[in-house]
């Protein structure tokens, strides 16, 4: 798949994740959130695994895989979505957008360490352009809740335990695809955190039998659009692009989900929320190598012209 359509892919991905944030907000005042977590998850695996079944990519693993499998799951489904899902019960979606935001910096600052792949200036630059156009995007809402809580720290375990999956699948992706290998993670991690739910939320299984048609409008979005062809989409994008291009993008779920909630949810858009937009639009042109790649063709191009005598 060529470049370009690695990067519209997480463009789409982006914007069904910051969709998916209101939208998680909404479903943890209705049912527990570890529950909805589980259940949402095990739906979302479910229907990644039909849809690989139909493109006839199922295959079992190879213990070196169940090994990048087991961790996988651990980090970007359990860890990631329980922590995720405990914050937004008690803080803000603004705090939580705000923090989710720096996850592109947190995975820059992982590869290095990690899998020495070191960003270079550009890719650095774009890096602090997207944080600075996140923060100025979403800092301007406020008014809910001000300081650090436990909420907060929730989300931000959540987004780091997410940032340090990408590593284990850049990895992984070396051997087994990557849409495989969210199959696996989905349905694994899902069970983990079932019995998780029944421990700290043992009655909360029993809250399904009491929620509107609305929920489960709302429900199914999240999980087969966000979750499962969210992950199966950016899965696929990390194991072609990387995990640090990939994660350039991440800038945009925060933006989006600002003006998602303008349109439903009535808050209103100021001047520095477009100030906001092109530095993220920047940074994501800078950090994914984008930029670099038009500069390129654009100088290769004037080098091929004939010269006029």
């Amino acid at each position: 798949m060529k470049q370009w359509n690695i990067y519209l892919m997480l463009v789409f991905v982006m914007f069904v994740w910051g969709a998916n944030l209101p939208i998680l907000k909404y479903l943890v005042t209705v049912v527990p959130p570890v529950t909805l977590t589980a259940f949402r998850i095990l739906t979302a695996g479910l229907v990644v695994l039909v849809i690989l079944w139909k493109m006839n990519l199922l295959r079992m693993p190879t213990k070196q895989e169940w090994k990048y499998i087991l961790l996988g799951a651990l980090s970007n489904v359990v860890l990631h979505h329980y922590f995720l899902n405990m914050g937004l019960a008690i803080t803000s979606g603004t705090h939580g957008g705000l923090i989710l935001g720096t996850g592109p910096m947190l995975t820059a600052i992982s590869g290095a360490i990690i899998l020495k792949y070191f960003p270079s200036r550009f890719q650095w630059l774009g890096l602090l352009l997207g944080l600075s156009g996140v923060t100025v995007s979403i800092l301007v809402v406020g008014g809910e809740s001000s300081g650090a809580n436990l909420g907060d720290f929730y989300v931000f375990l959540a987004i780091l335990a997410q940032v340090l999956s990408y590593m284990v699948v850049s990895k992984a992706a070396r051997t087994l695809d990557p849409r495989l290998l969210t199959a696996y993670m989905l349905l694994i991690g899902a069970v983990v955190l079932i019995v998780i739910s029944l421990v700290q939320e043992p009655r909360g299984i029993y809250t399904f039998t009491e929620t509107k048609p609305l929920f489960w409008v709302l429900f199914l979005a999240s999980a087969v659009l966000s979750t499962a062809i969210g992950h199966l989409m950016y899965n696929y994008a990390v194991g072609k692009a990387g995990a640090t291009k990939s994660a350039i993008f991440m800038n945009l779920n925060p933006l989006f989900s600002l003006i998602l909630s303008a349109i439903f949810l009535g808050e209103i858009l100021n001047y520095r929320h477009f100030i906001g937009l092109f530095l993220i639009v920047a940074g994501v042109m800078l950090g994914s190598g984008a930029a670099e790649d038009i500069w390129k063709k654009h100088k290769k191009k004037k080098m091929q012209q004939p010269k006029s005598s």
